[in-house]
């Protein structure tokens, strides 16, 4: 006969059992978020920790009592994972502004040396005009977060847009063409921890 736990989950509000269902047939998630809402979702169906692991794909009943235990304080933010190690983010979002500020910005050929921005050439830049100890990783996270990516022309530019050739008058001209379906189309785990950040 299993005990008592001696933190039982607290009821579900109706929104957190509706997002804990949706998480957990998620497939484009990442399997720990899945499993974690599978858990917590068994033991509010009454399912004790040792059945709520198995369900989950998991071992341990302790770790889903740790899970539970969690829940009750922090709610959804319990479910998605933590910062996994490395090194902590250092940079504001005024410092995150700039360096995307700097990466729009046409270089200078004169002073950086160069047409097109890359990361080592920006992380110059940006070293020169007051973060002198940022790195190339950095630089590229805050950009690829902001929905640029790199192109084969060595510049970085908005995801969903392209510039295309078109004729116009018989004249060619490029214009620059939006997908209507980027925000659509962006990772799901993004929308995920973004999601959770904007209930805390």
């Amino acid at each position: 006969m299993s005990r008592s736990p001696k933190n039982p989950l607290r009821p579900l509000v109706e929104e957190e059992r509706e997002q804990l269902m949706d998480w957990s047939r998620g497939r484009a998630l990442a399997a720990s978020p899945v499993a974690r809402a599978k858990a917590v979702l068994a033991v509010a169906d009454g399912r004790s920790y040792t059945d709520a692991a198995r369900e989950a794909g998991r071992r341990s009943g302790d770790a889903v009592a740790a899970l539970v235990a969690r829940f009750n304080v922090e709610g959804l933010a319990a479910v998605v994972p933590r910062h996994g190690g490395g090194h902590p983010q250092h940079y504001s979002p005024v410092e995150r502004e700039r360096i995307l500020t700097e990466a729009r910005r046409l270089p200078d050929r004169e002073q950086e040396g160069t047409a097109t921005w890359s990361l080592s050439t920006l992380q110059r830049a940006l070293r020169r005009n007051g973060l002198p100890h940022i790195s190339t990783y950095t630089i590229r996270r805050v950009l690829v977060d902001a929905g640029l990516s790199w192109q084969k022309h060595r510049s970085w530019c908005d995801t969903g847009t392209a510039q295309r050739p078109q004729k116009k008058e018989g004249k060619i001209v490029v214009v620059t063409v939006t997908d209507p379906d980027t925000e659509a189309k962006k990772n799901s785990s993004k929308r995920l921890t973004a999601k959770v950040a904007s209930m805390d």
